[in-house]
């Protein structure tokens, strides 16, 4: 085997590999929009009229991180979903509007968000869980 071909391959190699690599951390499973179903006391139809959601969506342009909205303000969220159920979320900035009705909501998933440690995706649910067992239920927005 000349030269050229033993360090071509294994170049060749590493940059498919970490090709792969990048691939999987873009996960299709749960890179997509959530609506919030299931949270606290807050009811599925208030939920759901606010446009609750966490959207996981992964683009080039929009980089590594994700946001939510909670029917008033823009959120911005840091973290992962790692490939053993583990999650690491936190808002880290957040739009300074003021909508009557809307500020517990968004307050208590502030709160609650970085607690979150699991999470499970059983068929078009994304259900996020802390230690003690409180959830953050979620539905894809694209399933009908």
């Amino acid at each position: 085997m000349s030269f050229k071909k033993q360090v071509f391959l294994p170049i060749i190699s590493l940059f498919l590999l970490g090709a792969c690599m990048a691939k999987s951390k873009n996960n299709p499973q749960y890179n997509r929009q959530w609506m919030l179903v299931q949270f606290q006391n807050f009811d599925k139809e208030f939920l759901m009229k606010n446009q609750a959601e966490l959207n996981l969506t992964q683009t080039p342009d929009k980089g590594e991180g994700f946001s939510a909205f909670m029917g008033c303000n823009r959120m911005m969220v840091s973290g992962e979903l790692k490939g053993d159920h583990k999650v690491k979320l936190e808002v880290t900035g957040v739009t300074m509007a003021y909508c009557e009705g809307n500020m517990a909501l968004e307050e208590k998933f502030i709160t609650e968000l970085p607690k979150m440690k699991n999470y499970t995706i059983e068929g078009h649910f994304l259900t996020l869980t802390d230690d003690q067992g409180n959830e953050m239920k979620f539905v894809a927005a694209d399933w009908d």
